[in-house]
């Protein structure tokens, strides 16, 4: 690892389970700092649980201090109901990664399964079996909320990666 590694924050909203992810990297190496859930009672009162997925990531964001925030982007669902839920949930995420300070970037879950695993269409097995190798790890990560937070951090790390190289490339190119 070296100076320019950048930490990030990965997030997997979810309105009984939130996943997040850590990873630290560059253009060499990623490496795994945290992982894991904030689960709430689905037996609360939405407004409790949003309360709870927003001091949970808050807590998060203080213990770890990341330099960037990556979410799932919001996805249609047939069902509208659990598409708004899991807007208010993306809303309490933003909003902590906001007065944090944090720049975020959006994913959609398509392009995070082809940035990790090369095709939109890949399982969540598949999506965790490419975390565990990128990241050089013994097991899966469970639950999978964890390791789809890991991978749309690694998705944001593969970005800015990608990002870097065209603009050092443009530079030896440019007279």
């Amino acid at each position: 690892m070296n100076k320019d590694d950048l930490v990030i924050l990965g997030i997997d909203p979810g309105s009984v389970v939130t996943g997040y992810g850590v990873v630290k990297g560059s253009h060499d190496k990623a490496v795994l700092i945290d992982y894991g859930t904030i689960k709430v009672s689905y037996k609360k009162p939405l407004s409790l649980r949003l309360e709870e997925i927003y001091s949970g990531i808050i807590d998060v964001i203080s213990r770890i201090k990341p330099d960037q925030l990556a979410i799932e982007e919001a996805f249609y669902s047939k069902n509208a109901k659990s598409a708004l839920v899991m807007g208010q949930v993306r809303g309490v995420a933003l909003l902590a990664g906001a007065q944090a300070k944090i720049p975020i970037a959006e994913y959609s879950p398509r392009e995070v399964k082809s940035s990790i695993v090369g095709t939109g269409a890949a399982s969540k097995t598949q999506v965790q079996y490419m975390v565990k190798n990128i990241l050089q790890l013994k097991n899966l990560p469970e639950p999978e909320d964890a390791s789809d937070a890991l991978a749309i951090a690694l998705c944001h790390l593969n970005k800015l990666v990608s990002k870097k190289r065209i603009k050092e490339m443009v530079r030896k190119t440019d007279p």
